[in-house]
């Protein structure tokens, strides 16, 4: 199985591309992580709804057919370290790639918001980009943690 993270932005700062790459090389050989960055479209004179358009055509050209979308949206379902897990192996179960989708500073457009597969949140605070990718991933991991009986989550 493949996670593939699909986030808009290319340039984040070295301490959280640093931070993304140590957890990423602790995944297994059996669940892969990919990050694949998506270009901002650039803030012109163009309307939001312009702007999202032209970064969902982005995302969609970035994530293989078949693969189950994931959207990180702010009105997602919130959950648990554990509930994360549970998600985590039921993706595995199905063995279906998944596609985790960070939007670009406006978000993600509505209707591919709504077309995704699942709508999840990290946080109720409002997080800049690079930190997203790193809450992400060191999550991901953790989750995978606790499904492998890791002692990497303590209750």
């Amino acid at each position: 199985m493949r996670l593939l993270i699909v986030a808009v932005g290319q340039r984040i700062p070295d301490w959280a591309q640093t931070a993304y790459d140590d957890y990423a090389k602790r995944f297994p050989p059996e669940l892969k992580v990919e990050l694949k960055a998506v270009k901002t479209e650039t803030r012109s004179s163009k309307t939001v709804e312009a702007l999202m358009a032209a970064e969902r055509e982005r995302i969609e050209a970035a994530i293989p057919r078949g693969t189950r979308v994931v959207a990180l949206d702010e009105r997602g379902t919130t959950l648990t370290t554990k509930a994360l897990a549970a998600r985590l192996q039921g993706w595995q179960l199905e063995g279906d790639d998944v596609a985790l989708v960070i939007g670009g500073p406006d978000g993600l457009e509505p209707a591919f918001r709504q077309a995704a597969h699942e709508r999840i949140r990290l946080s109720d605070l409002t997080l800049p980009h690079a930190m997203v990718r790193v809450l992400l991933i060191e999550q991901l991991y953790r989750a995978w943690s606790v499904n492998a009986g890791h002692p990497y989550h303590r209750e």
